[in-house]
């Protein structure tokens, strides 16, 4: 038996040919490669030599050669295939290890030029990787080291990789070809080329969307339904999804996850990380039905809790900190479907240990508080319609204080101006047309996903009502302006005192106007966040 190894990322290329040698399988190598495994002491044939012909044009033409190519495409149970290569001289090549040039790596560079990025693009790599891929019965493939454990343990075990194996490992090679495919595509789709094409030592210039689109993912589970017993669902994981994403959570324990505890799930946690200070969210059917800061977890979900309990029934939770014993105690006590944080004390396990239809999700986060605004953050948004898709930014935007306009008579005190601030951060994840009365770090009343911004109005005092919270004297936020005054008045009447809403309408003369007549203070953020 042979194998040839080419690898680019040399992470646990030395034990795997040591196990290779040990089954008395003779090691073929490229450039790299074989320098250092013949400096491991390992026996090791360059392909050149194997070949009769020399590496060329810098390196870019080495394996691609009928020795190296029909080694690995020959059908050994087809005697003209072996007929063939017994005419040339020509070995088998029986194991192929090969990682690709980093491609991905480079582009993510800043200031990557158009040559470095053309330059690791990989030919032979992925040639091969496909010629042993499709003969998979007689070639086992490896495209990771994450695969070397389980070829090792067959080979000692089995003198041999067995069939599902191989073609497992086929599967994989192809997907990461695909991969490797889609990032070219999608950064040589981006490039804007002028009159003139860029310069091959300047960075170029990249669109926001590619000419050709190209998504990766991969299978994380698949799921007993979608979101109604009748659809069929899997969920799927970006391929290289960033710290602090809900795909890489960790369920501790409770029932499999369904469609909709995740799609819920990535709700509340989107949302609980948009707060620097000590928060809770608890989200149903994807709205935020409570939300609020606190000194310590039992306070923000205390708080939170306080804003709609009957919403909160079978909710999910998420929050931006550890939960502890205390918090763990109290949210016990209600029926919950997900609850996700990045850390629980080993009390707070214990607690949930009597509750194992909890699912307790940890997701890690940056240490950094700084970057946890950001961590995980999707940078696009997908939203399919028939026969094609809708791909944005993704609504990252944060408000700063600096940032607000006040544009009535009356002034908001520092004490609104921190409400309509957190109030505005709920709205950002509130379906629209979206409304969010707050007061101390709470939300007070929510109203979500209403064809009229008015009724979301209505909807929002109706359940601050139903949770005996009084809207006196509260911050009111507005995902959208306000089109006429009566939505204004909608919300004074309510209770709100202070106000916060893009502004930007053709009536915004006359909203304010209505702001100075009912002697509230209004602040302009300058910035929409529908949420279809």
């Amino acid at each position: 038996m042979n194998a040839l190894l080419s690898v680019s990322d040399k992470t646990g290329i030395i034990e795997l040919a040591q196990a290779l040698h040990a089954q008395g399988i003779k090691l073929l190598s490229t450039g790299g490669t074989a320098k250092l495994l013949a400096e491991k002491g390992l026996p090791v044939t360059e392909v050149a030599d194997m070949t009769g012909f020399p590496e060329m044009l810098d390196g870019r033409v080495k394996t691609l050669h009928p020795r190296v190519h029909g080694g690995l495409l020959a059908r050994r149970d087809v005697p003209a295939h072996m007929a063939a290569l017994a005419e040339h001289k020509i070995d088998t090549i029986d194991v192929l290890v090969v990682n690709l040039y980093p491609f991905e790596a480079t582009v993510a560079k800043p200031g990557c030029t158009l040559e470095d990025a053309i330059e690791n693009i990989d030919i032979g790599g992925p040639a091969m990787v496909r010629s042993a891929a499709k003969n998979w019965k007689d070639v086992a493939v490896l495209t990771d080291a994450s695969q070397y454990a389980t070829v090792i343990a067959e080979l000692t075990a089995n003198g041999k990789v067995s069939d599902k194996t191989k073609f497992a490992l086929s599967v994989a090679a192809f997907n990461r070809i695909s991969q490797y495919d889609g990032a070219i595509s999608d950064y040589l789709s981006s490039v804007l080329v002028g009159d003139d094409l860029p310069a091959g030592d300047a960075a170029p210039t990249l669109s926001r969307f590619p000419a050709q689109f190209n998504a990766q993912y991969t299978k994380v589970q698949d799921m007993r339904y979608g979101e109604n017993p009748h659809q069929q669902a899997s969920f799927y994981r970006n391929a290289r999804p960033a710290l602090g994403a809900l795909s890489t959570g960790v369920q501790l324990q409770g029932k499999e996850l369904s469609y909709n505890n995740i799609a819920d799930a990535d709700a509340a946690w989107e949302c609980v990380k948009s707060f620097e200070a000590t928060a809770c969210v608890i989200v149903k059917h994807a709205n935020p039905c409570g939300v609020a800061v606190g000194a310590t977890a039992l306070e923000a979900y205390s708080k939170a809790f306080q804003t709609d309990p009957t919403s909160a029934f079978g909710g999910i939770i998420a929050f931006n900190c550890t939960v502890d014993g205390a918090a763990a105690q109290v949210v016990a006590k209600q029926f919950v479907e997900v609850l996700m944080a990045p850390a629980f004390t080993q009390e707070a396990l214990d607690v949930f240990k009597a509750k194992a239809n909890v699912r307790l999700l940890r997701i890690a986060l940056p240490e950094n508080r700084a970057d946890i605004l950001n961590a995980g953050r999707n940078s696009l948004e997908f939203k399919r319609v028939s026969g094609g898709l809708l791909v944005q930014e993704a609504d990252n935007h944060i408000l700063h204080l600096s940032d607000l306009k006040v544009v009535t008579t009356v002034q908001p005190t520092p004490e609104q101006l921190q409400d309509l601030l957190f109030a505005w951060t709920v709205a950002k994840y509130v379906k629209s047309n979206a409304i969010v009365f707050c007061k101390g770090g709470m939300t007070m009343g929510v109203g979500a996903g209403q064809m009229s911004r008015l009724d979301s109005a209505r909807i929002a005092s109706i359940k601050a009502g139903h949770a005996n919270l009084s809207l006196a004297g509260t911050a009111v936020a507005s995902d959208a302006f306000f089109p006429f005054r009566d939505g204004l008045d909608v919300v004074v009447d309510a209770g709100a005192t202070c106000v916060i809403q893009p502004g930007g309408s053709m009536r915004d003369d006359e909203v304010i106007a209505a702001a100075n007549e009912r002697g509230v203070a209004m602040v302009f953020s300058g910035v929409r966040h529908f949420r279809h």
